[in-house]
């Protein structure tokens, strides 16, 4: 069932002048993600068509653009892994280069931490100075002179020097709940529907956590100009060629397979129960008139429209996008 308020509604709405009012100062790859979340479902992606096998009552379903995003400004690799945002799950050991032994890393050990604190105090500034020579960084005011750039490496140089601490610490509630955290984040959009209140084609407005405050009180609410809102969702586009998951070592794509069947062997593991073949639970929500199960009858493709509904002496066919 479609919300009463989307994400899409404010794009379709506010994007043409927010497209106008920035142009040149937009990405390929926002202005992508622009076109796709305004067609997100409409016409424009194709879908189907529901009908319930109770009472026949029938509805149009556009399919979604599937579009999501998360991002940083700067982003840190671990040894010779490539950068990624934040690399969070690792294996407490690996697979010995003969493939005969599992090696295991120490007890509470997982990276040095001084070793880790350097690396990413060489990698942020490399990116830093990579941004203020490409231009993206503004100065004002008393440290307008921090444009220039030996003055800006001056500025930096303290810094070079100083130990930079990497926070580290085993998870209160275990590793379970390092699971539950990440899965509520992975594929999570910049704000869900559920969050919007109200939009009146100049200004969003949406609930978030102030997790300054505690009880009640940390539920605020928020109103800004629908341009510094499509501005804010922007920010959360990944730039071209990242990802927000990767997967590397026994976990890679082209020898997961494998490495987890052999890696399970040398662990004395019993692989996971196979799929019992039994179809996945119907998600689709229940018919709106009965309350009865409600299947496909038809799909149609990208930009085309579904074929009107079969004549039918049931009251409670209507059309319901």
């Amino acid at each position: 069932m479609r919300a009463s308020l989307e994400i899409a509604d404010i794009f379709r709405s506010a994007g043409p002048a927010y497209r106008a009012s920035h142009a040149g100062h937009l990405s390929l790859h926002q202005l992508k993600v622009m076109s796709a979340i305004e067609h997100c479902r409409t016409a424009a992606l194709g879908g189907h068509v529901e009908a319930c096998t109770d009472c026949g009552h029938w509805r149009v379903a556009y399919s979604s653009c599937r579009n999501r995003h998360h991002r940083g400004a700067a982003y840190v690799g671990v040894g010779d892994d490539p950068p990624s945002a934040c690399p969070h799950d690792v294996p407490g050991g690996g697979i010995a280069p003969e493939g005969e032994r599992w090696i295991s890393s120490r007890p509470a050990f997982l990276l040095p931490v001084r070793v880790l604190g350097a690396l990413c105090r060489r990698l942020f500034l490399t990116r830093l100075m990579a941004f203020h020579d490409a231009g993206r960084l503004a100065f004002f005011g008393s440290m307008a002179h921090l444009a220039e750039r030996r003055a800006f490496l001056r500025h930096l140089s303290p810094v070079r020097k100083k130990r930079w601490v990497v926070y580290a610490k085993a998870p209160f509630a275990g590793p379970e709940a390092v699971l539950a955290y990440l899965a509520r984040y992975t594929h999570r959009v910049a704000i869900s529907n559920s969050r919007l209140i109200a939009f009146d084609t100049d200004s969003v407005t949406f609930g978030y956590k102030d997790y300054g405050r505690s009880g009640p009180d940390r539920q605020q609410v928020m109103t800004l100009a629908a341009d510094k809102f499509i501005h804010r969702f922007l920010l959360h586009v990944l730039p071209r060629g990242f990802h927000r998951i990767r997967h590397y070592g026994l976990l890679a794509a082209s020898s997961r397979k494998t490495s987890l069947d052999l890696a399970r062997k040398l662990l004395a593991v019993a692989p996971p129960a196979e799929d019992t073949g039994e179809e996945p639970a119907d998600t689709r929500p229940p018919c709106p008139c009965c309350g009865g199960h409600m299947v496909v009858i038809e799909t149609f493709e990208r930009g085309h429209q579904p074929r009107a509904p079969p004549p039918g002496p049931s009251p409670n066919r209507a059309f319901t996008p």
